[in-house]
C-alpha cells in the first residue's frame, strides 16, 4: 500500500515541504532514497527498535520510502518519526488516519520517546501557508510552533501518543501560545546604568547609539569601563515587535538554539564571542550552512570585546553584512540567506599595553607600536562604524561617590520616543525602521541641512580627512540627536556633537 506522509525542510530561516511516500511490496529490503544523508539512512535501526518497544516491527518485505521532492539533501534525525507512522500507514496498522491533514516531525529514541528537533518555527509557519490543519512534533518543541496562530500544534512524548491520536483513541490539547510571553521583559536586574559612575559622555553615546540604531566602538585603557557599558546596553534598547522577535526566534530555531519549553524570544540577542572565533562560525557557513554570530544577534547587539585581537581576515568579513544587513552564504547547488540587522558594539584598547592617552600612567610602547596595533583594524571597517568613543578612566572621586546616576529606564523611554519618530518617518519605505538604515535617498529626503550645517561639515571633511561614507554616518547621527531633542530640524549643535563621536578620525591617534 503507498501512503503519504508530510514533513519540512530548513533552507536559510524558510522552509520547504517534503513529500515522504512509502510503499511495501514483495520482496525484502529496506531502501530510502531522494537524497538522504547519513542520519536519515540510519533511521532505519531507531524506527524498528521503536517499534518493537511497543510490540510493532518493520514488515519483511520491501519497503520503498521516497522523499520529494528527490533532488534536495535531507538532513538530521527529524525523520524518523514521518518515517515510522509512513511505514504502520503502510502496513495498514493506521486506518483511516487523516496523514494528509498534518505535518510531522521528530526524532526517534530506541524506547520509542521523542526527541526535540531544529527548525520546527519556520516549518510551522511554512505548513500553515501550504494549508496544513496542524504539526506534530515532540513535546519540546510544542511551544516554539504554537506561536504560530490558528494552526493546531500538537507535542508528544511517545510514539505510542502519536499512534493514539491518530488513531483517534485518545483525545489530545493543541499547544496554546501565551500572549503575556511579549509584555515580559527580562533585564537583568543587577545590569542598570544607574550603577555607573561618571562615564557620562559614553553614556550619551549609547543612548544614542540605541535611539538610531548606530554601530559604535569605545577606545579606552584596561578597567575603564568598556565591557561592564556594553553589557548594560540592552537594557535601553527599545523592546522588539512582534516581528522582530518572531524572525528572532526563526534563526534561533534553525540553528537549534531555542530551550526547551520556549516559545518566543521577546529579548533582543547579545552576543559575545571570543577573539578566537572563525570566519565560518562569524558569518555563519558550514557544508550544511547554519546561522552565525552575526545572524544570531540579529535585531540585537553583536559584541566584540577586544577588537584588534580578531583575525584581520574575520573582521573584514563584517564589512557586507554591516552594509547590507543581510548575509548571502553560496554553496555550488544552492544558496541561502540570513538576515544581520545588528548593531555592532566593539571595545578595543588604544595600545599593546593599553595606556596611549590615559591621564595618569604612562604608555611603554615601542615607537609605531600604537600606529601599528590600530592598523589591525582597517579603515573600511571604522568606516561603518558610526560611533568612536573615547572610555577614560573614572576619577577616585566618582567612584566612591554615594550619587546614583540615572537608571536605565528613565534613558530607555527617551531611546523608545525616539525610535516612535523614526517609525512614523520610515513607515512607507520597508524594511527600513531607525536611522541608521538609511540610504542615500532617504538621507536627501529626511536629512536636510541648512547653510550653517554644511559649512561646519566642510570644515570637519576638510580637516580630518573623512570618506563620504563617514560624511553620511554623521549626518545620520545627526538625525538620530534631533529626534531624541524632538527637533525636526538638523541644527549645527548636533553636527558638532555627531563629530565628536569620529574619534579615530582625528590628529593624534596612532602616534
Amino acid at each position: 500500500m503507498l501512503v503519504k506522509i508530510f514533513g519540512g525542510a530548513v533552507y536559510g530561516i524558510n522552509a520547504i515541504t517534503i513529500t515522504i511516500e512509502v510503499n511495501i511490496l514483495w520482496g525484502a529490503k529496506f531502501i530510502i532514497v531522494g537524497l538522504p544523508d547519513n542520519a536519515v539512512k540510519e533511521s532505519q535501526q531507531r524506527i524498528d527498535s521503536a517499534l518493537r518497544e511497543i510490540g510493532l516491527k518493520i514488515p519483511g518485505k520491501r519497503v520503498i520510502i521516497n522523499m520529494a521532492p528527490a533532488d534536495v539533501k535531507k538532513e538530521g534525525s527529524a525523520y524518523d518519526l514521518p518515517i515510522g507512522i509512513g511505514i504502520l500507514a503502510a502496513n495498514e496498522q493506521l486506518p483511516d488516519a487523516d496523514l494528509e491533514h498534518y505535518v510531522i516531525m521528530g526524532e526517534l529514541s530506541l524506547d520509542g520517546s521523542l526527541q526535540a528537533v531544529k527548525g520546527v518555527l519556520p516549518i510551522a509557519i511554512h505548513a500553515k501557508k501550504e494549508g496544513f490543519k496542524g504539526i506534530i512534533l515532540p513535546h519540546q518543541n510544542a511551544n516554539e510552533a504554537a506561536v504560530v496562530q490558528d494552526f493546531e500544534v500538537y507535542g508528544f512524548r511517545h510514539i505510542n501518543e502519536v499512534i493514539a491520536f491518530l488513531k483517534k483513541e485518545k483525545s489530545f490539547s493543541p499547544a496554546v501560545f501565551d500572549r503575556k510571553i511579549m509584555e515580559q521583559h527580562s533585564d537583568n536586574e543587577l545590569l542598570d546604568f544607574k550603577d555607573v559612575k561618571g562615564q557620562e559622555n559614553v553614556k550619551r553615546a549609547m543612548e544614542i547609539a540605541a535611539a538610531g540604531g548606530h554601530n559604535m566602538i569605545m577606545i579606552g585603557s584596561p578597567g575603564s569601563g568598556k565591557t561592564m557599558l556594553a553589557r548594560r546596553l540592552p537594557t535601553i534598547l527599545p523592546p522588539m515587535t512582534t516581528e522582530e522577535a518572531l524572525e528572532t526566534t526563526k534563526i534561533h530555531s534553525v540553528a537549534g538554539k531555542i530551550q526547551n519549553n520556549n516559545s518566543l524570544i521577546v529579548n533582543r540577542p547579545f552576543r559575545s564571542p571570543h577573539h578566537t572565533i572563525s570566519n565560518v562560525a562569524l558569518v555563519g557557513g558550514g557544508s550544511w550552512p547554519q546561522p552565525g554570530e552575526i545572524s544570531l544577534a540579529h535585531n540585537g547587539i553583536l559584541f566584540l570585546d577586544e577588537l584588534p585581537e580578531f583575525q584581520r581576515s574575520v573582521l573584514e568579513v563584517l564589512r557586507q553584512p554591516l552594509e547590507d544587513r543581510m548575509i548571502s552564504i553560496s554553496r555550488s547547488k544552492f544558496s541561502v540567506e540570513y538576515p544581520a540587522n545588528i548593531m555592532l558594539i566593539a571595545s578595543m584598547n588604544p595600545c599593546p599595553c593599553g595606556y596611549y592617552n590615559h591621564p595618569t600612567k604612562e604608555c611603554n610602547c615601542p615607537p609605531g607600536a600604537v600606529h601599528k596595533y590600530l592598523s589591525k583594524i582597517s579603515g573600511p571597517l571604522l568606516d561603518r562604524i558610526d560611533i568612536h568613543i573615547e572610555v577614560v578612566p573614572v576619577e577616585l572621586d566618582k567612584m566612591t561617590s554615594n550619587t546614583e546616576s540615572e537608571p536605565s529606564a528613565a534613558i530607555r523611554e527617551r531611546v523608545i520616543a525616539a525610535r516612535e519618530i523614526q517609525t512614523a518617518r520610515f513607515r512607507e519605505h520597508q524594511g527600513i525602521y531607525c536611522n541608521a538604515q538609511m540610504t542615500s535617498p532617504l538621507l536627501k529626503k529626511y536629512c536636510l541641512l541648512d547653510d550653517r550645517c554644511t559649512a561646519l561639515l566642510k570644515i570637519a571633511m576638510q580637516r580630518f580627512g573623512l570618506s563620504a561614507r563617514a560624511y553620511d554616518r554623521i549626518i545620520k547621527l545627526s538625525r538620530t540627536i534631533a529626534d531624541l531633542e524632538h527637533s525636526e530640524k538638523i541644527k549645527p549643535e548636533y553636527i558638532a556633537e555627531a563629530i565628536q563621536y569620529r574619534s579615530l578620525d582625528r590628529e593624534g591617534w596612532g602616534g
